[in-house]
């Protein structure tokens, strides 16, 4: 995990700087990385339909080796002068296609490792690998942008995902994967579908997830531009705020796992209004504290961010029987797909009315929904 995510947020950093050097618009900053997220809500059923029949750890590998090839063509057309928006986003779009099977099996094959009991651990311990690697692949490739260009900065990007791959080469399953079920692929999924129309917390909570990520996380579209156009700090300044979103997911995840308690519906929401409510600070954070300033509320802002993904995922796995753990992994995968509507509105609202309005308004949707929820459906306070 560790080191399939210097590769992921590489992916993130390098993705968004390259986008708005070739159009010099925040919206298709937006626009690339909604392709990137987009394929997750078409191939999340099927991917967890897929985590629940073949070897779990087989598929990890497969999807990170995926995600290598596609970052290392992309370094290649990079240097060789030849790269341009069509090329980023078909390539972008490979990868998470890739990325989708792999978020599905990673949660599932936590489960197997871990068991039900340790399994809110065992994901914030993989948040905190995911968040350090973070963490390098920012600076790192913040870096390598700023002196060696984008084309290598692909490069270090593929080298993380091959690096991930290539560390799942000793690891087992301790317990045996529901790999040999039943029926065909569509099938499977037609099952866990069926699941969500009998049991209505699973459909909130997915909608809950999908609202972190269209409300929430959508604000990482406008970090190119919140870097060169707000603050004027360039690529190893977006590198900076990136690593900002890094370590406030680490003392998120670090904080729940010395709170020692599961959490339940109840904190979700609790962290959902608080993820809303710093991200309206965010916006207002360039004019009156300055970068520090800025950093300081990155890093909570995704303290609550990380809090959120960590209870989405627990509670969707802790909410299915065993045999349909790889299918809520694909529910969560569905619930994020959805990110691009998220970053498309953040981008628009930004080139219309500019960072600071974009974030406001997103963090006070956020906050009204989660409340919302909670009002019409207080079941999800019991969860």
């Amino acid at each position: 995990m560790l080191l399939n995510s210097v590769g992921m947020m590489g992916e993130v950093v390098v993705l968004g700087w390259l986008t708005l050097t070739l159009t010099n618009s925040p919206f298709m900053v937006g626009v690339a990385m909604g392709t990137r997220m987009l394929p997750l809500f078409f191939v999340g059923v099927l991917a967890g339909a897929l985590a629940d029949r073949f070897p779990r750890r087989r598929l990890l590998m497969l999807t990170s080796g995926g995600q290598a090839l596609t970052a290392g063509t992309l370094g290649a057309l990079t240097v060789l002068g030849v790269v341009d928006l069509a090329s980023v986003l078909l390539l972008t779009f490979g990868a998470g296609v890739l990325r989708g099977v792999e978020h599905a099996a990673r949660q599932s094959y936590t489960h197997d490792v871990v068991g039900a009991g340790a399994l809110m651990n065992g994901l914030a311990i993989l948040g905190v690998a995911m968040r350090s690697g973070w963490l390098l692949g920012s600076l790192g490739v913040g870096a390598v942008i700023a002196h060696l260009g984008t084309g290598f900065a692909y490069f270090a990007v593929a080298a993380g995902f091959a690096g991930g791959a290539l560390a799942l080469l000793p690891a087992s399953v301790p317990v045996p994967v529901s790999s040999a079920a039943a029926g065909s692929l569509w099938r499977s999924s037609m099952d866990f579908l069926v699941a969500v129309r009998r049991d209505r917390t699973l459909l909130v909570l997915m909608m809950l997830t999908a609202g972190a990520e269209v409300l929430g996380f959508a604000h990482q579209a406008l970090l190119p531009s919140l870097a060169r156009d707000v603050l004027h700090i360039g690529p190893e300044g977006l590198g900076a705020l990136n690593a900002a979103r890094s370590v406030g997911g680490i003392l998120g995840l670090a904080a729940a796992s010395l709170r020692g308690a599961p959490g339940g519906g109840a904190l979700f929401v609790s962290v959902l209004v608080t993820f809303g409510a710093s991200l309206i600070v965010l916006g207002a954070a360039p004019y009156l504290v300055g970068l520090v300033g800025v950093l300081v509320v990155l890093t909570v802002v995704n303290a609550a961010g990380a809090l959120a993904d960590l209870l989405a995922q627990s509670l969707l796995q802790l909410s299915v029987p065993h045999h349909l753990r790889g299918r809520a992994g694909g529910a969560w995968v569905v619930a994020i797909g959805l990110a691009p509507l998220g970053q498309l509105q953040i981008g628009a609202l930004a080139s219309l009315f500019g960072v600071s309005i974009a974030l406001g308004t997103s963090g006070l949707a956020l906050a009204m929904l989660a409340g919302t929820t909670v009002v019409l459906f207080p079941r999800l306070k019991r969860v």
